[in-house]
């Protein structure tokens, strides 16, 4: 049930994302660009949610935003699901040294206090490095690396402990006797079994990726305007919570809906996985 209703308060964000061109070019309005004779507009047939301080319609803006919001959550979600998954079964498989060294470096991430270490490295000018800054994409590319630099820690620790469990139960000890290599055997017999607690850890890590890339964006360290997330339209409304108080409820209320079905979804799959 909890999965499925998690799935339900995704799927029209999904859709909504992905139907964003379709829906600006059925409005004709742009997005990106203001327009001063259209200030804080009521809902209307032309602008079903309004318009904000700069005469955006918010409709539009809030499913761009949802396009960069769960590309940054997925992004990093998968990004850091795959790299913890590898170094925990790295981890799990050598042992010894190996172990130690992976594990005291996950030990040391998560020592340090993650807001303000994230906040210190995205106001960091990349343009000094010689690479963009200001632009979506490379807004959205430099914080899914930020994140997944620090998400991959949990993962990796949770995907260690179920492959020791695997790798200590009688069924991967006759795969070894009958021949298999360690690389089928981890493949085909480990890897498949630790799926179940992984895939809660990726549902869990996309709520989350969404939570930081909000604040990032809302702090103004995230996506730059004139792009939309959610975070930096929860900031411009901080200008005009008397005069457009709708302007903060939209993007809050996006981002409710998709923590809350990313949390139901990982708490679905974990009752189904035994």
């Amino acid at each position: 049930m909890r999965l499925w209703l998690g799935l339900a308060l995704l799927a029209p964000l999904a859709l909504g994302a992905a139907a964003a061109p379709l829906v600006q070019a059925l409005l004709g309005h742009d997005p990106f660009t203001p327009d001063l004779f259209s200030r804080y507009q009521p809902p209307s047939a032309a602008h079903p949610l309004g318009t904000d301080e700069l005469g955006r319609d918010m409709l539009l803006r809030l499913l761009h935003g949802a396009r960069v919001s769960l590309t940054v959550g997925v992004s990093v979600a998968l990004g850091a699901t795959t790299l913890g998954t590898a170094i925990g079964l790295l981890a799990a498989w050598r042992g010894g040294w190996v172990d130690a060294v992976l594990m005291r470096i996950a030990d040391g991430m998560l020592s340090l206090p993650a807001l303000p270490l994230l906040v210190v490295l995205a106001a960091v000018d990349t343009g000094r490095f010689g690479l963009p800054r200001g632009e979506a994409a490379s807004d959205i590319a430099r914080i899914v690396v930020i994140l997944v630099l620090f998400g991959w820690v949990g993962v990796a620790r949770l995907a260690r402990a179920a492959a020791l469990t695997q790798l200590s139960l009688d069924y991967v000890q006759a795969a070894r006797v009958s021949g298999a290599t360690e690389g089928r055997v981890l493949a085909r017999h480990v890897l498949p079994n630790i799926l179940g607690p992984v895939t809660v850890a990726t549902a869990l890590a996309v709520a989350g990726a969404i939570l930081a890339e909000s604040t990032l964006s809302f702090l103004g360290l995230g996506i730059q305007p004139p792009a939309p997330s959610w975070g930096n339209m929860l900031s411009n409304a901080q200008e005009m919570v008397f005069n457009a108080p709708m302007a903060a409820v939209w993007p809050g209320l996006m981002i409710l809906i998709a923590v809350a079905g990313c949390t139901l979804v990982a708490d679905g799959v974990r009752r189904r996985v035994p």
